[in-house]
């Protein structure tokens, strides 16, 4: 019986070694990205002659728009104003030589997939950065508080839901025919835990994270690569454009970052400043999380960096 003990706590003590040992090891493969993950310069332009990006009249989107250009793409590039669009096509074509296709879209909309499916449909097309969404508000609120909660609800399912799926519908068949492509979904790391105060956000967030490995696990065989991409802080609108810092990164920062990730698998956080935070969220207990003062402590302090943004703004304007 002893004999017996000894080899099981042996036997499970060998393994908790095993199992840290490679996630250390996985770790410190995030650590290199370019020996670990190398990407040939030709890589994303070998996928197909045009990149589509939706949300990509400013932030994110646009610096994966301009990155893709560099890299040898025509894009087609996909937002509501057309007037930003423009400005944004004119950049990148004059920077990088590229052709520039804009299409209008309002993807908080119902029935306006049918047309951008008719304006894809003789692009071949290599990558879709699936990265438009929204915030029903930067400040914190419980979900019964949110002004016309009913039309946010269908304007969050709409463009960060509704909008991943329809056009990953567009444009898998393609690349599936094809046997290669590349599908880029902009989750964010707050859907890494259960969010109070952004519950409809971070609900819909998860859904672009899990969808996008259930399909990276059907297509890797068909030589699609499908990956979630869930940052934290990134400098945008979304977020009041708030001042970039170790964590709070520039949209051109996390960009350059997070394609260098591109073949590390179904979900990457696009940097290790982001996947050490989504660890520390991690190891926070939910109850402490959900805490009242925890909670109100958030609101203040997102409140707090809302007021000083525009008092800093008047005194600009004021200038």
């Amino acid at each position: 019986m002893e004999t017996l003990m000894e080899w099981f706590f042996t036997t499970l003590g060998a393994l908790v070694v095993i199992y840290y040992g490679v996630k250390l090891l996985l770790f410190t493969r995030m650590l290199f990205p370019k020996r670990c993950f190398p990407v040939p310069k030709s890589f994303f332009s070998s996928m197909g002659e045009w990149a589509v990006v939706t949300g990509a009249s400013e932030g994110i989107g646009r610096q994966y728009a301009l990155a893709l250009a560099e890299q040898g793409m025509n894009v087609v590039i996909m937002s509501r104003t057309r007037e930003t669009l423009d400005k944004v096509a004119q950049e990148i074509s004059e920077s990088t030589g590229r052709m520039v296709k804009v299409i209008v879209a309002d993807f908080i909309q119902d029935n306006i997939f049918s047309d951008i499916e008719e304006q894809l449909k003789y692009l071949d097309i290599g990558v879709l950065v699936n990265n438009v969404g929204m915030l029903p508000s930067v400040v914190p609120r419980r979900f019964l508080e949110e002004e016309d909660l009913d039309q946010i609800i269908t304007s969050v399912i709409n463009c960060n839901v509704k909008t991943m799926v329809k056009m990953c519908k567009i444009i898998l068949p393609g690349m599936e025919n094809r046997r290669k492509g590349v599908i880029v979904n902009i989750a964010s790391g707050i859907a890494s835990i259960p969010f109070p105060l952004y519950s409809l956000y971070a609900a819909s967030k998860i859904f672009v994270e899990r969808f996008s490995q259930g399909l990276h696990g059907e297509y890797k065989d068909k030589g699609v690569i499908i990956q979630a991409v869930t940052p934290f802080g990134v400098s945008t609108r979304m977020v009041g454009y708030q001042q970039t810092n170790m964590v709070m990164l520039s949209p051109q920062d996390f960009v350059k970052s997070s394609m260098q990730y591109i073949t590390a698998g179904d979900k990457t956080y696009g940097t290790v400043r982001h996947m050490l935070l989504g660890w520390l969220l991690n190891s926070i207990p939910l109850k402490i999380f959900y805490s009242e003062s925890m909670l109100h402590g958030l609101q203040e302090y997102v409140e707090r960096k809302q007021a000083e943004k525009k008092r800093s703004s008047s005194v600009l304007s004021e200038a």
